[in-house]
């Protein structure tokens, strides 16, 4: 069952009129929440949420603006830039605040007068990350990414046999997350070519992007107290794009036996824009596994993950390099895959495995989704995948040619979902330029 309300009618109108617009990202039905402040200024941070292509800034909007009594005491933490004391009141103030802009933003509104006031431009705004990130886990639930990456290293056995039963993840490192629209210098490392007798210590030479989801938790549990099934949706407050910068070379080298390490950490972007989960009830769609495939442990099932535990999203990479920016080329789209057939894990339960030994989550914290690719060509999220391990060149237009990122390189990763008679619900974007090594 859907859990849907009037707050998702795909007939809803805003009185900001390019939300109204065919494929918008940010209609009325969607209200995303990020960290802002004026670009170059002083003003304290606050938070806003996109409407259409403009941002209203909710610190001139709890100011300026009458609401009701039940709305107005739960604006202050987002009027003060406080995503996570806003996330602490729980999810049925999340409700109530998603509510309360719905019906001011929708068209005919006795509030649009005041709030036309508090309407900013995109452009003329700095962004932050929307939380303090304390913790980063990525998992590796895109199973057609594993299945890929497996068999060019392990052609006779691509998926090792735990993939099936257990939510693969390790812990990243927190330090690195940045907000959208920064560079990405290169990194150095350890990598030893395959015929060399010893490593060397130098620029990584096979820079990858890894396309993912990232969610948000908006509950904490203590430690020792693991989050059960019927809990863990509750726990999570929205999700954004992830890009988790790979440095290929360096991660062959270093990764056996304890796993992803220097290769992992120099850099991991996400948006700036958190799409709650709230507003993403319209995406939700059934959880299968695959015919033939095990189900799930007890402890990773329920009757509401089977029914609604999956999402219905696109997410796509983009390629724009310094030569097609000189010549005035738009960027080209590398892949794009769906999120319903990549993932082989819900959101849920990546939460309830993570706390199911007793790790204590806390507000903020984010967990990657792993790389989401598609099983079928152009649908991988990654060009250690789209390469085939750099042996199968990708042909850009202009004659242009990759297997791995290079100097100058931007990279953009993008998400969306739109159902037949809905409004299409956007994550916005996530972009990095790369850096050559410092």
């Amino acid at each position: 069952m859907l859990l849907t309300d009037a707050t998702h009618d795909p007939a809803l109108k805003s009185w900001v009129e390019s939300a109204n617009a065919p494929g918008c990202d940010f209609p009325i039905q969607n209200l995303p929440y990020a960290r802002l402040r004026g670009a170059g200024s002083d003003e304290p941070w606050r938070i806003g949420v996109a409407i259409g292509e403009q941002v209203l800034d909710l610190s001139m909007a709890s100011r300026q603006c009458p609401w009701g009594e039940a709305v107005a005491p739960l604006l202050q933490p987002l009027a003060e830039g406080d995503l996570a004391a806003f996330a602490a009141q729980g999810p049925t103030a999340w409700r109530l605040v998603r509510e309360g802009l719905s019906l001011a933003l929708e068209a005919g509104s006795d509030q649009a007068p005041f709030l036309e006031l508090c309407l900013r431009e995109p452009g003329e705004l700095e962004y932050s990350l929307p939380f303090v990130v304390r913790n980063y886990t990525d998992f590796y639930a895109g199973i057609h990414h594993a299945r890929a990456v497996g068999a060019l290293f392990r052609p006779d056995n691509p998926l090792l046999p735990n993939y099936t039963w257990v939510p693969i993840g390790y812990h990243g490192r927190a330090s690195s997350v940045v907000a959208e629209g920064g560079t990405v210098r290169r990194p150095m490392g350890q990598t030893k070519a395959a015929d060399a007798a010893e490593p060397v210590f130098g620029p990584c030479r096979r820079l990858d992007y890894e396309l993912e989801l990232g969610l948000w938790m908006g509950a904490a549990n203590d430690l020792g107290m693991p989050v059960d099934m019927a809990a863990a949706e509750s726990r999570l407050f929205g999700i954004t794009l992830l890009n988790d910068w790979s440095a290929r070379d360096m991660q062959a080298w270093e990764y056996q036996p304890l796993g992803p390490f220097l290769a992992k950490s120099f850099a991991t972007s996400v948006s700036p824009w958190v799409v709650t989960f709230d507003a993403l009830a319209p995406l939700r769609r059934p959880f299968q596994r695959p015919a033939g495939e095990p189900q799930p442990l007890p402890y990773l099932d329920s009757a509401r993950n089977r029914d609604s535990g999956a999402l219905e999203l696109t997410v796509e990479a983009w390629l724009h390099t310094e030569r097609m920016k000189k010549h005035g080329q738009p960027a080209v789209r590398l892949s794009r895959a769906n999120v319903l057939q990549a993932a082989y894990w819900t959101p849920a339960q990546l939460v309830t495995h993570h706390t199911s030994n007793g790790c204590n989550l806390q507000i903020g914290d984010l967990l990657g989704t792993g790389t989401l690719s598609g099983p079928g060509d152009g649908e991988s999220g990654s060009l250690l995948e789209l390469s085939r391990g750099g042996k199968a060149p990708i042909e850009l237009p202009g004659g242009e040619r990759r297997t791995f990122l290079e100097d100058g390189d931007t990279l953009t990763l993008k998400a969306y979902g739109e159902v037949p008679g809905g409004v299409r619900i956007g994550l916005g974007s996530v972009a990095g330029t790369v850096l050559p090594a410092d």
